[in-house]
């Protein structure tokens, strides 16, 4: 899988097929999720990031994770 693979719109899930976020861009190798999937609680209103090493595929208009849903999220950069 190469990160030039990834563009603006794409859907981002875990393994597990559960919808983590929308890619807003990618920064050297980290994927940038758009705000509106930012999260709850603390994280609302942050932008999140992925580290490209976690992209197992791209399919389509998605990009499937390693990593369940779950773990993945437990993953994410934060930037405010």
């Amino acid at each position: 899988m190469s990160i030039e693979q990834v563009r603006e719109g794409m859907e981002v899930i875990g393994a597990d097929g559960v919808h983590l976020g929308t890619v807003d861009r990618v920064e050297g190798t980290r994927i940038k999720l758009t705000r509106p999937d930012s999260g709850q609680g603390s994280h609302e209103g942050h932008h999140h990031f992925l580290a490209a090493g976690l992209v197992a595929e791209v399919e389509g208009d998605k990009v499937r994770l390693s990593a369940n849903s779950d773990v993945a999220a437990e993953l994410f950069e934060e930037e405010q």
